[in-house]
């Protein structure tokens, strides 16, 4: 398991599809921002889990042509991001 120490703003990125950034937070709480493909199932959960399972409903999947175009749009929009840095 890796363990990272984030400021308010900075993030991580999991793959090209996947970035996780840290919102800030208060005395017992984080605030994650989760970008990632909708057809990757994400799960809240705690770390102390209790052998159950969390369930969780994923939304009806769009086209592949959808999918190419939103993942295009947010390439974009990171080089942009980046460039402006």
């Amino acid at each position: 398991m890796l363990k990272l120490t984030l400021k308010p703003g900075e993030y991580i990125n999991i793959g090209t599809d996947i970035r996780i950034v840290f919102s800030g937070g208060s005395a017992n709480n984080i605030h994650l921002l989760l970008d990632a493909p909708r057809e990757i199932p994400i799960a809240r959960n705690r770390a102390q889990n209790d052998g159950g399972k969390t369930s969780y409903y994923t939304d009806r999947r769009i086209s592949e042509e959808a999918q190419r175009e939103i993942a295009g749009i947010i390439r974009r929009e990171r080089h942009r991001q980046d460039a402006a840095r």
